[in-house]
């Protein structure tokens, strides 16, 4: 069993994996070495210390830059949100841990709560290719999405050109609204954010080893290790 998924996943013994490195609570540093450190690298790391391999990370500056890099061949294993965009051509594992995305108003508006967000002429900023701008792009009715390429490009448009709202991870704005004064964070959440592992359809046996890899984590208290380890209790909670 072991050889098969060796044999779809890291043939020349290298197991490549598309890290995002957009996401600051799942990848929150530099190892000595100079990969990418954190919570996301690390499971990498478990993954082919199981299987017996090495490790290439691939860093990919946005979310949808590392589902193109699993499509586009340049990996063979991804660590990014599931969304149905990106599962036509990824197969995922159930979500690992979860984020609430939510919306920040500016001081004075009268949207109230995220229900009063989807409206003619609400103009929104959000980061370009994040899980949370296709969810929104699937969703809205009438509200106006404006992109950005990452969150402090979309906060910095929010800001600039006095948009309606700005779409987020809640603990990303939570430290952005220091930056916006008067602004303030609705209550609840228009998406929770699955963040979970990913490989190509065509791999069946590592897609079981992956679905088994992430339900052993959670119930060792693996994924719980690591996001204490690396200081995002609060910002991450592990998947139910």
């Amino acid at each position: 069993m072991i050889e098969e998924i060796v044999a779809e996943l890291a043939p020349n013994g290298v197991l490549r994996a598309g890290i995002n490195m957009a996401n600051i609570f799942l990848v929150t540093g530099e190892a000595s070495n100079g990969d990418p450190d954190g919570v996301s690298p690390n499971i990498v790391a478990e993954i082919a210390r199981q299987l017996g391999v090495g490790v290439e990370y691939v860093p990919c500056a946005t979310p949808g830059g590392t589902a193109e890099a699993i499509k586009n061949g340049e990996c063979d294993l991804v660590l990014i949100a599931d969304e149905p965009a990106r599962a036509e051509f990824i197969a995922f594992t159930p979500a690992y841990v979860e984020i609430e995305a939510t919306y920040v108003v500016p001081e004075g508006s009268s949207l109230q709560t995220i229900e009063n967000v989807d409206q003619p002429g609400v103009r929104i900023a959000v980061s370009g290719t994040s899980a949370y701008d296709l969810f929104l792009t699937r969703t809205l009715k009438h509200a106006e999405l404006h992109r950005a390429e990452g969150l402090p490009a979309a906060v910095e448009l929010f800001a600039s050109e006095k948009l309606d709202a700005l779409a987020g991870l809640r603990p990303a704005l939570n430290s952005n609204i220091e930056t916006l004064p008067g602004a303030r964070i609705l209550d609840g959440r228009f998406m929770t954010v699955e963040q979970a592992i990913g490989t190509k359809l065509k791999n069946t046996a590592t897609a079981a080893f992956l679905q088994k890899f992430v339900a052993d984590a959670k119930v060792s208290g693996l994924i719980e290790e690591l996001v204490k380890r690396h200081g995002v209790e609060g910002k991450l909670q592990v998947a139910g």
